[in-house]
């Protein structure tokens, strides 16, 4: 949590934090400016004391929304730095130089954000080599920011518990759009008749996103028949939408410089083949014995054995019996939640990964089993969160059913 980050920076023994860069793509600055409305910028934090923002001059109504100290960054004179220096390089180690001066910054800074690999490792030399009285520190996994990001606070859970609705709202009328459409010879068909295909499913899809100003930035799966059996197939979209056949429905949307949220629910219409009926089952099951699992100070890594152990039970291959196995249960249990898709913690089943769930995690649970040349997939998804008591709550409202009648 944010309240967390001067703990975290002693225990790093950072004296100060830069975040820099656009907010598109870049979730710490995202973070730290509590998804105010900008484009870009600088945060610098010194231990012990509240952020500063540093906003472009055309920004400045915008950033006063982060409710941070805020300079214009015009007050560096970066253009009059450009001239003289000669070389953006340069100038922008020269524009650090001097909002460091200006803030009192020194000692061990770290540095995060969303740039080129290439050109923040050109930058960051430079910037070491030029500052005697700074030391930059890079870190490379669970990064201070990462760690402080992986536990919600309050107002992320209000944020991340209306996104969830309105996501679970698009979930089911999306089936509802399907259930109101004619069938021809086992495929769904339009006014026009036409078949109903997977492309035009999701341009709805989009449309109902659009109307609860949400975006998908990641792109959803919406994917049937074989590609229901390869599990980040997006679906090709001129497939036609038929009966009896199983669709792997996964949306994963957000708000505008805000959290997402991720839910997957599989179904069939009409009807399911017996052999469906039962991967079903077991992955239902599966879900229902993770979340029993989940509480605090339990070891993450912990529910990727019990998924696995439990499918593999139900006569399921996994990659725990076999990391390059293709059909089966092929992929991790589950994903931290938050400002991007994909956090932590993590649930990689490997020795390192030492972490603990605990109180504020939101994560996802998503047992599946795959059988791509077999015709079909199931996949179900639930997000779970643990509360500051250690309960734990599941925040997908929205049933489970396998098969979809049709005829709204």
């Amino acid at each position: 949590m944010r309240k967390d980050l001067d703990r975290l920076m002693e225990k790093r023994g950072l004296d100060a934090l830069v975040v820099s860069g656009s907010t598109y793509g870049n979730p710490s600055l995202v973070y730290l400016l509590k998804g105010a409305d900008v484009s870009q910028g600088i945060v610098v934090k010194k231990r012990g004391e509240e952020a500063v923002f540093i906003h472009a001059t055309i920004e400045r109504d915008e950033a006063r929304a982060t409710g941070l100290p805020l300079i214009d960054i015009a007050r560096y004179g970066f253009v009059e730095i450009l001239k003289e220096k000669g070389n953006r390089l340069a100038a922008t180690v020269e524009l650090y130089r001097r909002i460091f001066a200006d803030l009192e910054v020194r000692g061990r800074v770290g540095f995060y954000g969303a740039d080129d690999p290439g050109r923040a490792y050109v930058f960051l030399r430079a910037l070491d080599d030029a500052l005697s009285d700074i030391e930059v520190v890079g870190e490379y996994e669970r990064s201070v920011l990462t760690v402080a990001r992986e536990t919600k606070d309050a107002d992320e859970i209000a944020q991340i518990q209306e996104i969830a609705q309105q996501t679970c709202e698009v979930m089911a009328a999306t089936v509802e759009y399907l259930r109101r459409h004619r069938v021809r010879d086992g495929v769904l068909v339009t006014d026009d008749g036409a078949p109903l295909t997977v492309g035009s499913v999701k341009q709805h899809i989009l449309r109902l996103l659009a109307g609860r100003r949400l975006e998908d930035p990641e792109g959803m799966i919406f994917a049937i028949g074989h590609d229901a059996g390869v599990p980040h197939s997006k679906g090709r979209p001129d497939d036609p939408i038929r009966l009896g056949q199983t669709i792997v429905y996964d949306l994963f949307p957000r708000r505008p410089r805000g959290y997402f949220f991720d839910v997957t629910r599989t179904f069939c219409l009409g009807y399911a083949p017996p052999e469906v009926e039962r991967a079903y089952r077991d992955v239902a099951d599966c879900l229902d014995a993770v979340v029993a699992e989940a509480g605090v100070g339990v070891e993450a890594r912990r529910l990727q054995q019990v998924a696995c152990a439990f499918l593999e039970e139900r006569g399921h291959p996994s990659i725990a019996g076999d990391p390059q196995v293709k059909e089966g249960f092929v992929h991790l249990i589950g994903h931290g939640l938050g400002l991007s898709i994909h956090e932590s913690p993590s649930f990689y089943d490997v020795p390192t990964n030492g972490q603990t769930l605990q109180p504020g995690h939101v994560f996802t649970v998503e047992p599946g089993v795959y059988y791509p040349d077999r015709g079909y997939g199931v996949r179900l998804e639930d997000v779970i969160w643990i509360d500051e008591e250690g309960e734990v709550h599941n925040l997908t409202d929205l049933p489970k059913r396998l098969v979809v009648e049709m005829g709204g």
